[in-house]
């Protein structure tokens, strides 16, 4: 799930809606403009870069009347302003380590993320939902450095990612509330031992191939030692259910679980620049 899915699954998605196919250069405001129609999200994209805004934003409030993401809003308190203008900073950060660690995440960061709210309610994470496409939600914990911040907006990055893709094309030949039969649940390779409906579980999978990606290449050994062996029993545990991914669900099951297998950091860099997987190409914009 690299640059290439991120580039194909977002012009797939703009031609749905316009029965247009941007150019290279007019592929962010394209997906923007797609995200904007009242059917996808509430509220238009403003601006070219992400937006943030925070507990008392329109987001925020959208999210707390609606449910979603409760678990983080919970306890949310209200923020002063030098606290978000510690955020803002720590999120201009994160992008510059996200560009110095790999374009391409950056590439897919802005092009995927285009409203953030950031706020402090003790949960210490962040969240996306497929019905909200371009939000993320992040709440910092207090020990977080600039490597959290960029990690958490890369996951999240990642989930918005691979909900667009199912938009597109359809990841499991069964409905998403099928997905959390007993018998569908898979392990998670993030909830170490817990089993979880197999979209969930399919998802946070795919998710850690970045993060240990990242600090790998800063050094960091953290998730790599967390993940390694819990990667692979999730993987083993989705390849059970591969019937049940569609043709796109089962190339982007066998990618991950290829990485599970050999954790070849080096490959995942080729893998995160790779258009080999991607039938629409970004290099058809150049």
């Amino acid at each position: 799930m690299n640059i290439g899915h991120a580039y194909e699954n977002t012009a797939r998605l703009i031609h749905a809606v316009s029965d247009e196919y941007p150019d290279a250069d007019g592929l962010h405001a394209a997906y923007r403009a797609a995200i904007s129609t009242p059917h996808l999200r509430p509220f238009p994209v403003e601006g070219k870069g992400i937006s943030v805004s925070y507990e008392d934003g329109r987001w925020a409030k959208h999210c707390v009347e609606s449910g979603i993401f409760a678990n983080i809003f919970k306890g949310a308190g209200p923020s002063d302003g030098p606290t978000r203008q510690e955020w803002d900073n720590r999120v201009a950060e994160a992008l510059d380590l996200i560009q110095e660690i790999s374009p391409d995440l950056r590439l897919m960061v802005d092009l995927l993320v285009t409203d953030l709210v950031v706020l402090n309610s003790g949960a210490d994470g962040g969240g996306s939902a497929s019905h909200i496409p371009g939000v993320v939600v992040m709440s910092p914990g207090a020990e977080w450095d600039v490597l959290d911040y960029a990690m958490c907006l890369v996951h999240e990055g990642m989930h918005l990612n691979l909900f667009v893709a199912d938009k597109v094309y359809g990841t499991f030949t069964l409905p998403s509330n099928a997905l959390e039969a007993e018998e569908r649940r898979a392990l998670s390779a993030v909830k170490i031992g817990q089993r979880r409906p197999l979209d969930k579980a399919f998802h946070a999978a795919i998710v850690t191939v970045p993060l240990m990606f990242m600090q790998d290449r800063r050094g960091v050994t953290t998730l790599v030692d967390l993940y390694t062996e819990s990667l692979r029993d999730a993987c083993e545990d989705l390849k059970k259910q591969r019937r049940i991914f569609t043709q796109y669900g089962q190339m982007l099951l066998d990618e991950l679980c290829d990485f599970a297998e050999h954790i070849d950091f080096a490959h995942a860099a080729r893998a995160i620049s790779g258009t080999d997987y991607a039938g629409y190409r970004p290099s058809a914009y150049a």
